[in-house]
């Protein structure tokens, strides 16, 4: 018998995807949730095949009821509908490589020394543009990880941005 080492939150994430690719329905929410799935929170559910970026969909705020439904709604969204990447198969699911990060609710930044690509992730905007980065993704600069925000959001590097940070725990 195989063990399934990771947390309960990649697990309803893989259940998800699973179910998504096999049935094109979106797995319903457990019931009895236990009590650190009932509070709603953004959430990010990545996926790497061969370390390779497969697909990456999040939620900055809540949208959903619950921790459970936003990680289910954003592991299909991952799986099957980010337009970067072709939709994840059956086949492919024992491949791949899937994290959930929960997100703590974001703060503006007054001054670009608050941050820290490895601790916190941003949010750079201008009026509805908007670029997302997670943290601790390979980004080793404030810099850098400001621009790849813009360059996402198509906002020029003179223009003025808001910037807001944010802190993650990933789950594997």
């Amino acid at each position: 018998m195989e063990t399934n080492p990771h947390h309960p939150f990649v697990k309803l994430a893989i259940e998800a995807i699973d179910h998504y690719t096999k049935s094109g329905e979106t797995l319903a929410a457990p019931e009895n949730l236990p009590p650190e799935q009932k509070t709603p929170r953004g959430v990010f559910v990545s996926i790497k095949k061969s370390g390779r970026l497969r697909g990456c969909i999040g939620t900055i705020r809540p949208v959903r009821e619950n921790l459970a439904e936003e990680i289910i709604a954003n592991a299909v969204s991952a799986a099957a509908k980010d337009p970067r990447f072709d939709p994840v198969t059956g086949s492919e699911l024992k491949q791949l490589g899937i994290t959930v990060d929960v997100l703590t609710l974001p703060e503006p930044v007054e001054d670009v020394s608050e941050l820290d690509p490895k601790k916190y992730g941003i949010i750079v905007s201008k009026g509805y543009q908007q670029g997302v980065l997670l943290p601790d993704i390979g980004v080793e600069t404030v810099a850098e990880q400001i621009e790849i925000c813009r360059q996402k959001a198509d906002i020029m590097p003179d223009e003025e941005v808001e910037i807001q940070k944010f802190e993650v725990v990933r789950y594997y």
